[in-house]
Order: structure tokens, then sequence, then C-alpha cells
């Protein structure tokens, strides 16, 4: 059990807890959040001793261990399998003891802790882990010096999931994992037999890999039971609550202070003012809660075009005389929404570099409109920034003859306030560098926006941003992403990049997440595609995805007309005049009775475009 009593802790003069207390039970699943800047990682160092309290106490069972990832992980000469293997200390001592060793008696205990922490297995075990975080067999055997930094902070998630702390802390585990490694950790975590707390933005894996929430703000914790919605809803309820009993006090102490203004200086309403000032004094405050700060992204509405906009004829593509992907037909619109689904180095990030602009095909014809403009947003999105310039600079070097008033409502429109359009770009934080980023790439208005891990480091607030102004975007978009929540809510196709081939993936992202978990390689549509001569024309879809939205406008209006009528028809006045009330009568059975039949031409309209498109 972690137990959490009332600590204190500040920095500079800074209180960030407060007599904050929580209780863990052993074995539990928590996701703490809370807004940027609250301490979560501050936190994770008290609990592991980094750091001094000002007051309380942290207590864990004796000898408890406690396990995270570094923030930087050291390239070396030994391979990824032994680096994680040495990641389990005890084992690892214990196996070099074991050589040394003379003593049969010590023998024997060594061989028995051995077999106690199944020391056998751990090849396997450590294998297995890497393998769901992305390395395959040939990438484990390879030195750890090999590999970038973002890999190598996989290889340390990987040796702490192997080590199997007590109590083990995540700080943004997901940041440097892809979609499918996401998803294997969310199952592994929510099997892991020991305590976990996890600090994250990603609502799917606060969703499905925990049970509990532990919320930090104002200093103080406060642990809610179930996942992120679960605590999303709870949390709304109690600010309601909150803000309610805030105006009735405000009110209270209004009529209150009124009265004492008014008779203080009258002799014979003096006692009762002084009462009502001790009535006002006595009134413990109740803050009405501040509404969270959520940033709304606004992109620039690009200009229609003709379709195609891309169209790619047996296209191959690749690094240097390697071919990652091959023989591509495929095509894009305007109204298209992609997200790009497969493990990580079948060359989801190749294709987009390919779409971008940033790599041409080796072999093949690709073909875009003349007009076309295109915004990327690199997976590693500081490798597109100046790190000793500004957020200003990057925007008036896109727009030179813009005033700075207007440049900085660009910044501030992103999130990036007056304080963050002066300050160096090496200086901000990974979020505030993400929006900036999202800023570059839609200032030219797109009308094809390729997104490549777009949500690192980005808050759930901003996420939620985010993905309101994706379905708001009239551009085509071409999403890679580990965040399923944001691919349910923006995509409507699904493209599987696998085996050198990218082929429309038939079922939903369910079935998909489901195929990962139970370690089954998602495959393409078993039968081949029709001849083109079979399927339905492209000029055949675009009519049925219009004649879709038609239905879809038909019973957003009829819904709309409904509401109108039913809110004349309680107006008690209507009834004055029977041959009017009539009327309004007439007009409610009508658009009662052609709702129905609307949904229903809209859910048949759906049902063609989604037979045509699957082909």
């Amino acid at each position: 059990m972690l137990k959490i009593d009332d600590i204190s802790y500040a920095i500079a003069g800074r209180p960030l807890f407060e007599h904050a207390s929580a209780v863990i039970p052993d074995g539990h699943k928590v996701g703490l959040v809370g807004p940027n800047g609250a301490g979560k990682t501050t936190l994770f160092r008290l609990i592991r001793g980094e750091l001094g309290l000002d007051g309380g106490s942290i207590t864990l069972p004796a000898r408890a261990r406690i396990g995270g990832v570094a923030q930087e992980s050291a390239a070396t000469n030994l391979s990824v399998l032994d680096t994680v293997l040495a990641a389990d200390t005890e084992r690892h001592a214990l196996l070099a003891e074991a050589e040394t060793a003379t003593d049969p008696h010590r023998i024997a205990d060594i061989q028995t802790r051995l077999a106690d922490i199944d020391a056998w297995s751990a090849e396997g075990r450590a294998a297995s882990i890497l393998q769901g975080l992305g390395f395959s067999t040939e990438d484990q055997a390879r030195p750890t010096g090999d590999f970038s930094g973002g890999w190598r902070m996989r290889m340390a998630l990987a040796g702490v999931l192997f080590a199997q702390p007590d109590l083990l802390l995540l700080d943004e585990p997901t940041n440097y994992l892809d979609l499918e490694g996401a998803l294997w950790l969310e199952g592994y975590l929510a099997k892991y037999p020991h305590t976990v707390i996890i600090i994250s933005h990603d609502r799917g894996l606060l969703n499905r890999a925990v049970g509990s929430i532990l919320h930090l703000e104002d200093r103080r914790l406060t642990l809610y039971s179930g996942g992120y919605d679960s605590f999303a809803r709870t949390r709304a309820e109690r600010r309601a609550v909150q803000a309610a009993e805030a105006k009735k006090q405000e009110a209270r102490r209004a009529h209150l202070q009124s009265f004492v203004d008014r008779f203080r200086a009258k002799a014979t309403k003096a006692a009762q003012a002084q009462s009502r000032l001790k009535a006002l004094a006595r009134m413990e405050p109740i803050a009405s809660p501040e509404e969270a700060k959520f940033h709304r992204f606004t992109f620039p509405q690009p200009d229609q075009l003709s379709p195609p906009i891309v169209s790619l004829d047996g296209v191959s593509v690749g690094y240097g005389d390697r071919a990652v992907l091959r023989r591509l037909n495929l095509r894009l619109d305007q109204d298209d929404r992609i997200a790009l689904l497969g493990r990580n180095g079948q060359g989801k990030s190749t294709l987009s570099k390919l779409l971008a602009g940033r790599l041409a095909p080796m072999e093949g014809r690709l073909v875009k409109s003349p007009r076309l403009r295109v915004g990327y947003f690199a997976q590693h999105q500081v490798d597109e920034l100046h790190l000793d310039e500004t957020p200003l600079d990057h925007v008036r070097s896109l727009r030179p003859d813009e005033a700075p008033a207007r440049l900085r409502a660009r910044l501030a429109g992103f999130g990036l306030m007056e304080a963050q359009a002066e300050t160096r770009v090496g200086a901000l934080s990974g979020g505030q560098k993400a929006r900036l980023s999202l800023l570059l790439a839609t200032i030219d208005a797109p009308h094809l926006l390729i997104l490549d891990e777009p949500t690192n480091h980005l808050d759930i607030e901003s996420r939620e941003a985010l993905t309101e102004a994706l379905n708001d975007y009239t551009g085509a978009v071409v999403l890679v992403s580990h965040d399923m929540h944001l691919l349910e809510l923006v995509a409507d196709r699904l493209w599987l990049v696998a085996d050198g081939a990218v082929t429309p993936y038939a079922d939903d992202l369910d079935t998909y997440r489901r195929s990962l978990l139970a370690s089954d390689e998602p495959k393409a549509p078993a039968s081949p595609p029709k001849a083109p001569a079979q399927r339905a024309s492209r000029d055949e879809i675009l009519e049925l995805r219009a004649e879709a939205r038609r239905g879809e406008e038909r019973v957003e209006k009829l819904t709309a007309m409904l509401e109108k009528i039913s809110a004349r028809m309680a107006d008690p006045t209507l009834y004055d005049d029977p041959a009017e009330a009539e009327k309004w009568g007439r007009k409610h059975a009508e658009a009662s009775e052609a709702l129905p039949r609307a949904e229903a031409l809209w859910m048949e309209a759906l049902e063609r475009l989604e037979a045509a498109e699957r082909g």
C-alpha cells in the first residue's frame, strides 16, 4: 500500500502540495492527472525519495521496489536484449554470484531464489516485451548504440517492465510509442501484477489500463474510482454543484453586505448590522470552480480543388536503393479522413513523407493537383523547428508582411500567449512546441494535412481541441497516431501499411485493437481487390458521399424544425387562437412523420456508400 499522508512541498516559495493525502492499495492501477505544471512529475520524485518533503509523509511496505523510466537512456555496445535483462538487478547479481560461490548453503539459497523469480524464463519474457514494443528478433541482437534516443527510451521502458517493481511509476509512457506499441502497453499494464501509477494524457490508456484516477488540483490529491471518462463525469457533476453553491453564497453575502452598508450608521440598526458583519466573517468562502483552460485551434479553411488531389500509380518509395513500399495505387480526395495503421517499421512515416513531398518516388507516377498545398506535422516536431528562434520569429518568416499584432494573434490562437511568443523555442515545453508546429503546418490553409503523431506532449484539453479542429477542417487528413480516441473521432477510412503494401483495412479500430492484443498480425482483406471495372467508380462514390451528406442535412433540418414547433406549442398563449393551434399541430405531425423517413433514407445512403468504398 502506498500512503501519502498530509504532504506539503514547495519549489522556490511556490507551493505544489499543501496537506495532500491519498491511499493507493497494492495492485491498483492508477492514472495521475492534473494541469500542466501542477506537480505530477514532482510527486513521482517525492515518492522515489529524490526530493525531501516540507511536511507529511509518504510510506510504502518495507523493501518495496520502485521502478520508473529514466529521462535518458545511454547508447552502449551491449545488445538490446542483454540491456533489458540487466534491468533486473537482483537476477543479474544472483547469476554473477552463482558463478563464483563455493559455499553449498549459499549456492542452494541462490538457486532457490533464482527459481522463485523465474530467472530461467527471463530471456523469453524480455524478448516478448521487446517484441510488443516494436523490436524484431534481429533488432534485439543489435547494440543499443545503433538506435535513436526515442528507441532507447523504448528499451528503458522494456527494462522496467521486465524488472517488475512493486510500484511502477510511468511518466507519459506512450510518447515514444506508435499505436501498436501503445495498445500492447495497455494490455500489459492491465495484467501487471503490482501497483502502477501512470502520468498520461492518452484518454484511451486512462480508460482501459487503469481502474482509478488520482487527480492533482489546487495542491490537493483526490482519488476517483473508474477510468478517465468516469472521472470526467464525476468531476463535472461536482463542479456544477460547487458552482451552484458558490452562486448561492455570493447572493447571501451580497444581501448581508447590503444590509450592513445601509444600516451601519443608524443607531437603531447598529446591533443588527454588527451581527451581520460577524456572520459575513464566519462565512467560509466557497470558491467558484475555474473553467478548464481550453485552447480551441482554428485551422484556416482551404479552397476546394477538383478530385483527385493526389493519385499514385505503381509508385515505389524508400531510402537509397531500398524500397520500403512498392507498387502503390492510391487516390486522395479533399474530403478524405484516413488513418494509417501498421506495426512499427512497416512504412507509415515513409508514406507520410512521400505524400508531403519529403521523399520522391523511386518508380511509378505520382500526380498532384497543380494548386495543391500540403501541411506536414513531423513525428519529431523539434526537427522542424529552430531552437534558437522564438515562435514569433517562426511565424514572421512565413508572413514577413503581416503586422506584429496579427502574428501574435495567430500564436494566441494556438495557445502561445505573449510570454511564449518571445521565448526561445528550445526553452518551450513539449506541448508548446507541438502547438507551434501545428500552427506552422496549417498556416497556409493546406488542402492536404498530414499529421504524424501530433498528440505527443499535448494535454487532454489540447487533444480535444485538435479533434474538434480536424472535424471542422475542410481539407483532406492523413493521420498517424497512437491516440485511439483521436483516430475514432476523426478517421472515416483506414489504410493498413504492411509487407511493403498499403491496402484498405475493412474492419474497424476495435477489431484492429483486439487483433493486436491477441498478438495476431492484422491482415488486409483476404480476397483480392476487384478489377477497376467491377468496382464503383470514384465519381459514383463521390455522388454517394454527397447523397449521404444531403441525407444528414435533411435529418438536422427536420430535427431543428421539430424543436422550434415543440417550443411554439409549449407556449400557453398559442391556444387562445384554436385555428393557429390546429395549424401548429399539423406542422408537428408532418415533421414527426417526415423525420423517421429522412433518417431511414440517410442510413440507406450510408450503407450504399460503405459498400461502394469496400468495393
